[in-house]
């Protein structure tokens, strides 16, 4: 949370870790959170430095920034719904709340990022057509060299034509590409474009962030220069 910056008291106690937005809008409706002595009421806004208290418990957001790197299964959705049985923050279960930054497809694995800053999220996503996404892709057909020049100069997909970008053969059916965009499943469609089905989908890099040795379905604590170089990408350093 930024310092000083109003928040809906749901969102606050999500953010702290106590519960999730739901669960906050519940426990404000049973009377159970109060704000400097005062009962709150959905709707209610609180900055860090209020005493915000739920059950008669001081609840305080520490300001510390949580950015989380997780190797995401297939089958592993990215959303915050919780009505999705497989949403990716039920399936990380990390103490804090977090938020995926950008999406993975379901049926596609590999790195994600997630946070506890919002305004993490929105400066990433405001430049999401400028930063480099890395993927290793298998298809069912050998990859030819017409195939990865078609797919390097631009693919017209949903009513547009995607960024040049940088492929590179890796085997038979494998090949490695480097895009600055975002589309609905655009590296599926592109590959669609030219007759050929992806069976295996893996994104390994997001700006210099690497996805490394992360077991599949595991995540880690980004370091320090990983989250400078996040924040400074953001427009927050």
């Amino acid at each position: 949370m930024v310092d000083g910056e109003p928040v809906r008291i749901n969102k606050y106690l999500a953010d702290c870790g106590v519960c999730s937005r739901r669960q906050a809008d519940e426990m404000v409706a049973q009377g159970r959170v109060t704000v400097d002595g005062e009962t709150a009421v959905t709707g209610t806004k609180v900055v860090p430095s209020q005493d915000v208290r739920v059950d008669g418990k001081n609840i305080k957001d520490d300001g510390k920034t949580i950015v989380l790197l997780l190797n995401k299964p297939v089958g592993i959705v990215c959303t915050t719904a919780e009505d999705e049985k497989d949403n990716v923050v039920k399936f990380v279960n990390y103490k804090r709340r977090v938020y995926p930054v950008g999406r993975l497809d379901k049926d596609s694995r590999g790195l994600l990022i997630l946070t506890n800053r919002g305004d993490l999220v929105n400066g990433i996503m405001r430049s999401r057509y400028d930063h480099e996404k890395e993927y290793i892709v298998t298809v069912h057909r050998p990859v030819t060299q017409k195939f990865l020049d078609g797919m390097s100069a631009g693919v017209p997909i949903l009513g547009t034509k995607t960024k040049p970008c940088v492929t590179e053969k890796l085997g038979k059916y494998r090949f490695r590409i480097i895009i600055t965009e975002g589309l609905n499943r655009q590296i599926r469609r592109m590959c669609e474009y030219f007759d050929y089905v992806v069976t295996d989908l893996k994104r390994v890099r997001i700006l210099d962030i690497e996805l490394g040795d992360i077991p599949e379905g595991k995540w880690r604590q980004a370091t320090k220069g990983e989250v400078y170089s996040l924040l400074k990408y953001a427009g927050l350093k």
